[in-house]
């Protein structure tokens, strides 16, 4: 198992905590997006095509700290943009593992090795350092050749320095299972890292460009063709054996869009990471004012595809603490990968996509009240037409795990 023990008792032990409360809604993870600036222009990223008075925004130190008591997760993600470019990087981490918060925190590996003084080992902290795949696929999925040897060179002195390291790894219809049967191996062989997170793409509202991302049908059965070609090398996953086991198919889940809230330069974000439909100004307002039930596969148009461990990793891991012997099976022998699949949520119910994102965004850059942001919902089969920000082929792909 990629996680500590005492890692998985203090998440086992706040949802117990929270279940003999009665409390029904509680997060898990909080994701934490100080910037959206990155020194990087992946086409499966959704988070820096914004015009530069938005790039050039941070959340400050009290800001983050603030929204990590508010929120009262055990767990803290720290995505981006690239998180290491925030100046105070090193003081917001330190606040957190003061705290005794298990931070993850996601970083491309470009600037980790130079930044590596800025840290301290400790069990609180794990940088999750994004790839995704072996060289060639890697550089192709972020439109620059040299990352890839870059990143493996951080996550190596990284780990020779005595810290938690993590590969997060977001799989497109272009990567075939042999291609990700060798990268998980390279993973635990050759890097040697605590585990590997993992996720399929998913096209949302800014993701004009579908081609490259998966359905739900294709996700589970890439995910069944790579776990049939695990061999000697034990593959281990910093995520819970049931979502891997509802990966490849053999259960159906429904989101749980609070699990993993998110506060960024905006605001707290509704419903979750992913999508962008209007912000709450407290962690309170978000849980109390949000209507869920207007979100996830099966009750929304823009959710029909996903599987993204944001949404179904919270859901997994409550499923575990409910039945536990469950989730030890799954560990034991592995997700089944043949027979038939779990159910579909059917989608005949769902109510149709809102694109929004873009108004919202106009409207928060005014000054204007959240609720004047609106959007007109193309017909059937097209995409929102593009601003003039966007360029002709409007936003970039957004189909990032964390």
């Amino acid at each position: 198992m990629a996680i500590p023990l005492s890692q998985q008792l203090r998440v086992g032990s706040y949802i117990v905590w929270k279940t003999l409360r009665g409390v029904e809604k509680y997060p898990l993870v909080l994701m934490l997006e100080p910037l959206f600036r990155c020194n990087l222009a992946c086409p499966g990223c959704g988070k820096i095509d914004y015009d530069d008075d938005i790039l050039n925004k941070r959340l400050s130190v009290e800001d983050c700290l603030t929204a990590v008591d508010e929120c009262g997760a055990p767990i803290v993600s720290i995505p981006g943009g690239e998180p290491l470019l925030h100046k105070e990087i090193d003081r917001i981490v330190a606040g957190i593992v003061a705290r005794k918060k298990f931070v993850y925190l996601c970083t491309n590996g470009l600037l980790l090795e130079k930044r590596l003084d800025l840290f301290k080992p400790s069990k609180f902290l794990t940088f999750s350092v994004h790839l995704d795949g072996l060289e060639d696929q890697h550089d192709r999925a972020v439109a620059q050749p040299g990352t890839f040897k870059r990143a493996v060179s951080a996550i190596r002195a990284a780990r020779a320095r005595g810290f938690r390291v993590n590969v997060n790894c977001t799989l497109f219809n272009h990567m075939g299972a042999d291609e990700v049967a060798r990268f998980f191996d390279f993973c635990m062989t050759e890097l040697d890292v605590e585990g590997i997170t993992v996720s399929p793409g998913y096209a949302y509202e800014r993701a004009p460009s579908q081609q490259h991302f998966l359905n739900r049908t294709r996700t589970k059965q890439l995910f069944r063709d790579v776990f049939k070609r695990q061999g000697a090398v034990r593959w281990r996953f910093s995520q819970s054996s049931l979502f891997m086991d509802f990966l490849a198919g053999n259960r159906t889940y429904r989101c749980t869009p609070w699990g993993n809230p998110t506060r960024n330069v905006f605001g707290w974000q509704r419903p979750c990471y992913l999508l962008g439909e209007g912000y709450a100004q407290s962690f309170r307002e978000l849980m109390e004012s949000t209507d869920w039930d207007r979100y996830g596969t099966g009750n929304y148009e823009k959710c029909a595809d996903c599987m993204v461990h944001c949404g179904y990793e919270p859901t997994a891991v409550s499923d575990t603490i409910r039945r536990p012997w469950r989730a030890l099976a799954v560990a034991l022998r592995g997700p089944r990968t043949d027979g038939a699949m779990a159910p579909e949520i059917p989608l005949d119910g769902q109510r149709p996509a809102e694109f929004v994102f873009d108004a919202l965004v106009q409207s928060l850059k005014s000054g204007a009240p959240e609720g004047t942001a609106g959007g007109k919902r193309p017909q059937p089969g097209q995409r929102p037409a593009a601003t003039p920000e966007q360029g002709e082929h409007g936003r970039q792909p957004a189909g990032v795990a964390e």
